[in-house]
């Protein structure tokens, strides 16, 4: 008797090619399960219109991505509560309607998993949650409200205790659920960069002023307006460089009006780009930029963009605390991964000075992109998401592949 394909389901209102860690991650699970032989489904969203055309024809060998209509904010992204109930409550109909799968993968928000774990009860199937963060820790950076908090709170703990296991980004974050009350089984698998995407791709022409790039989110618990501080002390000996955000988040209008109240010139704001692009622009810089601003109970966070930086042959300047820290006095002896340094503007700006000073060159770059890119292949971490998810499959599905 021949055997029959394990069916996944993946639900998420960001998938490849729209570009996010998250969407690398779910887009290199996807195809891990493939690899597998499995059946794989993404139930997601439909690009936004800017990337519709990139969309097509890009989804992962194997892999049946099915996009509907979302409400999307200004800039275009499926960021707040209305928002995210616009994908939530049609992925619930969507998940009773399409064909059972054995297992299912879910992305945060907590609205998303809550959806996830009624369904699943309905169809009485198992379900795994990405923990790559706890929303309910980072909400409290963004309001004051204690019913808002309480609320989240609370949606967080139902979306993740009705999971069968959980895939953490560090040992921190299983602390921090186990703090909260979540006993759900959660593997630290960490994250990892698609070397397909980055790679280092080459010096910057001689033509182009000298830039340090920060990639990525700007919202409220990143901090990012220290490097509006630290570069304007920079250029005060430094002259002629440049500061790139590529990326968005609710602080663009804070870090528009810090510039403004400055005076700083040389700062330019870009829209997310694909890997590949980003990477050609990581490739070129000086150093790319990431921070973290300390908090409490949210100091276990780690900033996956220093994968994608350092396998693009960029070294990092990290601002702030947590296991970013560890990550690069870890591998600073053997590597030049960059510096970490506490969230401090003075101290940042002498880093971003020493990174101006003593840029790396070419094969300096070439070496670190490849030792970055066969040390933390996203394939492997993917690899041991799916060993963790295969772990909770019912002993009947199990059999049925035997």
């Amino acid at each position: 008797m021949p055997q029959s394909p394990l069916r996944v389901v993946i639900a998420s209102r960001i998938f490849a090619p729209e570009p996010a860690a998250a969407s690398f991650m779910l887009e290199a699970i996807a195809r891990e399960f493939a690899r597998r032989g499995a059946e794989v489904e993404v139930l997601t969203t439909r690009a936004p219109r800017a990337g519709r055309a990139a969309a097509a024809g890009q989804d992962p060998a194997g892999v049946s991505v099915r996009r509907f209509p979302v409400l999307r904010d200004a800039a275009g992204y499926v960021r707040g509560y209305v928002q995210y109930m616009s994908f939530d409550i049609p992925l619930f109909f969507r998940l009773l309607l399409a064909r059972r799968a054995d297992l299912y993968i879910v992305e945060p928000p907590p609205t998303t998993g809550a959806a996830m774990r009624v369904a699943a009860a309905i169809l009485r199937r198992p379900y795994v949650y990405d923990a790559a963060d706890l929303w309910s820790d980072a909400a409290s950076q963004a309001t004051s409200s204690r019913v808002v908090l309480r609320v989240l709170r609370g949606v967080e703990r139902f979306a993740m205790r009705g999971a069968s296991a959980a895939f953490a980004i560090s040992p921190g974050l299983v602390s921090r659920m186990r703090e909260i009350g979540i006993e759900t089984p959660a593997t630290p698998v960490g994250f990892g960069v698609d070397t397909g995407a980055f790679t280092f791709r080459g010096a910057r022409s001689a033509a182009v002023a000298p830039y340090f790039v920060y990639a990525g989110s700007y919202s409220e618990w990143h901090g990012a307006e220290i490097f509006i501080d630290a570069f304007a002390r920079f250029s005060e000996e430094r002259p002629g460089y440049r500061l790139l955000f590529y990326g968005n988040g609710s602080q663009r209008a804070a870090l528009e009006r810090r510039i403004a109240d400055l005076g700083v010139t040389g700062v330019e704001f870009f829209a997310p780009v694909g890997g590949e692009e980003l990477s050609h622009v990581l490739s070129g810089a000086v150093a790319s930029l990431a921070s973290l601003k300390p908090r409490q109970g949210y100091d276990y966070a780690f900033t996956t963009k220093v994968y994608a930086s350092l396998a693009s042959g960029c070294p990092v300047v990290f601002a702030g605390e947590g296991p970013t820290v560890d990550f690069i006095e870890r591998h600073r002896a053997s590597h030049p991964v960059g510096s970490a340094v506490g969230y401090d503007v003075e101290a940042t700006a002498q880093r971003l000075a020493d990174a101006a000073r003593d840029p790396l060159n070419d094969a300096e770059r070439q070496e670190l992109s490849a030792w970055a890119s066969d040390a933390f292949s996203i394939d492997r971490v993917a690899a041991q998401v799916a060993d963790c998810a295969e772990a909770v499959l019912p002993a009947r599905v199990r059999e049925r592949r035997a």
